[in-house]
């Protein structure tokens, strides 16, 4: 971080955050596939993608600068500066990659939320989908499996996105999320460093603690012979 030709793009919280989504999302997929006793894998995944975005979400307001909503989402003027080439380049999130942030958010999000109503008609439910009962476990099942390909298209943007800035812009997007640094070229003279110190790490992990508190209530409620 003291090295001036490097700017601090993504905390370690964000970096960590964003990888274990990754790993949580594709387990996920897999695991329902696969289906059988790999159903209640599926679960563990969608508990922990539960965990993982309310964690994000309150990090989009405390978090370090760039990881904040605040830094990042922009109205329809910045997002067609943007697309002209006129707006520099700034660390964090550019007006699109915003749009592709908060469109995850919600998709896995809701994605999470009705997981935890459905159920598979053979032995596995959500921990939530007692209370709501057969009828409307149905419904949301139907909506938990419907909003899969929306998150299957949005991935596979992401990952264009993430090739062709490679290849089109020479901007390594993934080496800064892996490693938090970007070079200081890339940016706009005076551009500021992601603040990234033991104090913002612990203030993440007391956030994430909460938010796997929040996620262990609602799955306590799941009924004891489901396990």
């Amino acid at each position: 971080m003291s090295n001036p030709s490097k700017i601090r793009v993504w905390d370690l919280p964000t970096r960590l955050f964003h990888w274990l989504l990754v790993v949580c999302v594709i387990g996920a997929f897999v695991t329902i596939k696969v289906g059988g006793l790999w159903a209640e894998y599926h679960l563990l995944f969608g508990y922990a993608v539960l965990g993982l975005i309310l964690f994000r979400i309150v990090w989009g307001f405390v978090g370090s600068g760039h990881a904040r909503f605040a830094r990042f989402v922009r109205g329809p003027r910045a997002i067609a500066a943007y697309l002209r080439g006129t707006m520099p380049r700034t660390p964090g999130h550019n007006p699109l990659g915003a749009l592709s942030v908060v469109a995850m958010i919600l998709l896995l999000g809701y994605q999470a939320a009705t997981g935890l109503f459905s159920n598979d008609d053979i032995f596995t439910e959500g921990p939530l989908a007692g209370l709501v009962g057969k009828d409307w476990s149905d419904r949301l099942t139907g909506l938990h499996k419907l909003d899969e390909l929306p998150i299957l298209i949005l991935v596979g943007l992401h990952i264009v996105a993430i090739v062709w800035y490679r290849v089109a812009k020479k901007q390594k997007l993934t080496r800064a999320m892996v490693t938090g640094d970007a070079p200081a070229e890339e940016f706009t003279t005076g551009a500021d460093s992601a603040r990234d110190t033991a104090g913002t790490r612990l203030l993440a992990l007391v956030i994430a603690a909460l938010a796997a508190a929040v996620v262990y209530g609602i799955v306590s409620l799941r009924p004891a012979a489901m396990f």
